[in-house]
């Protein structure tokens, strides 16, 4: 499914601005969007999602218009069918793991879960195998079990579209490359498109379709990854391929913007 962005957005505060202009179109499975800490990722994949409303420009998933300044069209969140997995997974600590996860499907206004949203939840933590963690709290899961909890609860709804806001940078190395190929599995399984914020070079070589590259609030280039970056014995090869890639992008566009 096309995802077609083309926003504007000024932030102001403290005698400081920051300008956000972001342009890009995705059409493959997975696309990775890579750049240092206060480039504009976090705020982009936001106007996607419905949760930062940009001061013009557009977003189009697919047919479906979700903002257009021009045409005065700003979808709310909950009706875009994009889900969002924050940094820190954004788990409500005074509910259960069952409970999290049926958010998205519950009323505010329900005390307990109907029937069909129990079997719906239920089935989704029996596909993220941590059906025996329906009673816990937040507080008792390690970071792994908590990534699941929270693409649990952002896959429960069924999703157009999933963002993803740095996934790996709450786990130790180790855990890391597993949860990858976990991601890549659950896109498998769904079909659902990802995007995916990350600082991390490796997070590009394991998983990237399609790279973007954000610096200062715009972005600085793009680029397909080779069918071979899955391939496991040319992973180093890769991972050198693709740092180079990252590493001459922000320099060229930092010498075009001297």
């Amino acid at each position: 499914m096309k995802l077609a962005v083309d926003i504007a957005r000024r932030l102001q505060g403290n005698g400081r601005s920051f300008d956000l202009h972001a342009r890009f179109e995705c059409h493959k499975d997975v696309t990775v969007v890579f750049g240092p800490s206060g480039s504009g990722k976090s705020l982009t994949l936001q106007a996607v999602a419905g949760l930062m409303r940009p001061d013009a420009g557009s977003v189009r998933l697919g047919d479906r218009v979700l903002f257009d300044s021009a045409a005065g069209v700003d979808l709310p969140a909950r009706l875009r069918r994009v889900a969002y997995v924050f940094q820190d997974y954004a788990l409500f600590p005074h509910l259960t793991v069952a409970r999290n996860v049926a958010f998205p499907l519950q009323r505010w206004w329900e005390r307990s879960l109907s029937p069909a949203v129990r079997d719906e939840v239920f089935a989704m933590l029996e596909i993220f195998e941590i059906a025996h963690l329906a009673q816990d709290y937040p507080s008792r899961l390690s970071g792994g079990q908590r990534q699941r909890v929270a693409l649990a609860r952002a896959m429960v709804g069924r999703p157009d579209l999933l963002l993803l806001d740095e996934p790996f940078s709450a786990l130790d190395p180790l855990l890391r490359e597993r949860m990858r190929h976990e991601l890549l599995a659950l896109r498998e399984r769904f079909g659902v498109p990802l995007l995916v914020i990350t600082h991390d070079p490796d997070d590009v070589a394991t998983l990237a379709d399609d790279i973007i590259v954000f610096r200062d609030g715009h972005v600085a280039a793009t680029g397909a990854t080779p069918d071979m970056v899955h391939d496991v014995e040319t992973g180093p090869q890769i991972r050198r391929a693709v740092r180079k890639f990252l590493a001459d992008a922000v320099a060229r566009d930092g010498d075009a913007a001297s």
